[in-house]
């Protein structure tokens, strides 16, 4: 039987996300596995009146490309990819996220020097309409620690959130950060201050990602001092780092380490001057969203989560930083993770990952999500 689930996921990623219409030329990014969702974009794409493109993925045969890439590859690469997305209207990108270690062997060096000769690209999606997503697999119900079917609801409902609600609710939290100078954040093995003002803030509530639920910013580029201390795990670039603890001055990323390969870790942040400082400052707040997974569309949007990313700034946030990383990293604030506080120009805004303004408690999730989502029971950080 259809699943008519995913049926409504397509209409709203065309609808809703994309605002698709006729005559519009879509391009559709994803792996194979997500072909139940594929074929229902492309059939709603048609009905719309727009021109579908698909372009199917495999992470084996990319592997095996990348082991011995040269820079012919990679100038071939930049430029055709460049003339599909300057053509397109709408752009999808599916996830399918099976292996974090996926590229782990392809030599560094390589991944760096693709890493910068693609960037551009991020400005030039940009200036589109586009919506990502992660289609549930297997192997990340895995790493969710969930079963499969359980793991596919789960995706469904954190992706099916009262979004409109989320907006309206993200509206004083937004009005607060467009009038707020210094942010400092308190919690173990953290102390960070630094100033957002005169950056724009934007509402994240279901157009760009699904699932949503997030509001950034980005910091005073020169502002940044203190140390930060993150709590979940990130694959990055074919590796998996965790507890990444990095030390501002000025800035600047001046020291930084993991419970891993040190080496790994200095490589991203040496990519480029950009990669060592930071280009967003986001919350998330999607009530369904409890534990970490190791992906990023779903973990930066956890419930009384911050996220703090090295290097490339937004463009609609836009600190001036400019980077070929772009590295979301989770700091979960929740009592069960630690506790933690934020505080706007020395006022107590969030602690323990609930706000405690009386404006901001619509957003905690008690009143942003009346129905109790799913819980993922058991995480990476187990």
């Amino acid at each position: 039987m259809k699943d008519q689930r995913i049926e409504r996921l397509a209409k709203n990623l065309l609808e809703v996300s994309t605002k698709t219409h006729k005559d519009d030329t879509v391009v559709i990014r994803g792996g194979i596995d997500a072909k139940p969702l594929i074929l229902e974009l492309v059939k709603h794409t048609h009905a719309l009146g727009a021109h579908p493109h698909v372009f199917l993925g495999d992470e084996d045969i990319r592997r095996e490309i990348l082991k011995a890439a040269k820079e012919p590859y990679m100038a071939t690469a930049f430029a055709w990819t460049k003339a599909q997305y300057e053509k397109m209207d709408v752009f999808i990108s599916i996830m399918t996220g099976m292996n974090d270690y996926a590229t782990v062997d392809v030599p560094r060096d390589i991944k760096t020097a693709l890493g910068r000769k693609m960037q551009p690209l991020h400005d030039v999606i940009e200036k589109k309409r586009w919506v990502a997503l992660m289609w549930p697999t297997p192997s990340q119900a895995q790493k969710a620690r969930m079963a499969n079917e359980p793991f596919f609801d789960h995706v469904v409902d954190v992706s099916t959130v009262d979004y409109g609600k989320m907006k309206k609710a993200l509206e004083p939290l937004k009005k607060l950060m467009e009038a707020t100078d210094k942010v400092r954040i308190k919690g173990p093995g953290t102390d960070l201050s630094f100033s957002i003002k005169d950056i724009p803030v934007v509402v994240c509530a279901g157009e760009n990602n699904i699932p949503d639920g997030e509001i950034f910013t980005a910091p005073v580029k020169e502002s940044v001092e203190g140390t930060i201390t993150f709590n979940t795990e990130s694959p990055y670039m074919g590796d998996v780092f965790k507890n990444v603890r990095l030390t501002f001055a000025k800035g600047r990323i001046v020291d930084a380490s993991h419970e891993g390969d040190q080496e790994a870790l200095e490589a991203i942040l040496d990519t480029d001057e950009g990669a060592r400082r930071v280009g967003e400052f986001a919350l998330g707040v999607n009530p369904r969203i409890e534990t970490p997974m190791g992906n990023i569309l779903f973990d930066e949007k956890i419930q009384g989560s911050l996220h703090f990313t090295p290097g490339m700034a937004y463009s609609d946030a836009d600190n001036g930083n400019r980077s070929a990383v772009h590295w979301d990293l989770v700091l979960i604030q929740r009592a069960e993770y630690g506790g933690g506080e934020i505080l706007f120009d020395d006022t107590l805004i969030r602690k323990d990952g609930l706000f405690v303004k009386e404006e901001l408690k619509p957003l905690n999730p008690e009143n942003l999500d009346t129905r109790k989502g799913r819980k993922i029971h058991g995480s990476a950080q187990d």
